[in-house]
C-alpha cells in the first residue's frame, strides 16, 4: 500500500460510520477549530453535514449550535 503524501490535505466523503477517500493526503481540518486531523486518529464526523471534528466535545458541540 502506497504512503500517502504528508503534509499533504485528504478530501474524504463521510459516510455514517465510515468515509471514502477521494484523493490522497495524511489529513483532514476540523470545521470548528480548524485544526489538523490525522487520518489515522480521525474519528468524528458528521455525514450530513460533510464535516470532520478533532474531538468528540467539539462534534457534540456542533451538534447542538445546529439544533
Amino acid at each position: 500500500m502506497l504512503t500517502p503524501p504528508a503534509g499533504r490535505l485528504a478530501r474524504l466523503h463521510y459516510l455514517p460510520g465510515t468515509f471514502r477517500q477521494l484523493s490522497a493526503g495524511d489529513h483532514v481540518i476540523c470545521a470548528v477549530t480548524a485544526a489538523r486531523i490525522p487520518l489515522d486518529v480521525l474519528r468524528y464526523w458528521s455525514a450530513e453535514r460533510q464535516e470532520a471534528y478533532a474531538s468528540a466535545e467539539i462534534a457534540t458541540k456542533r451538534l447542538l449550535e445546529q439544533a
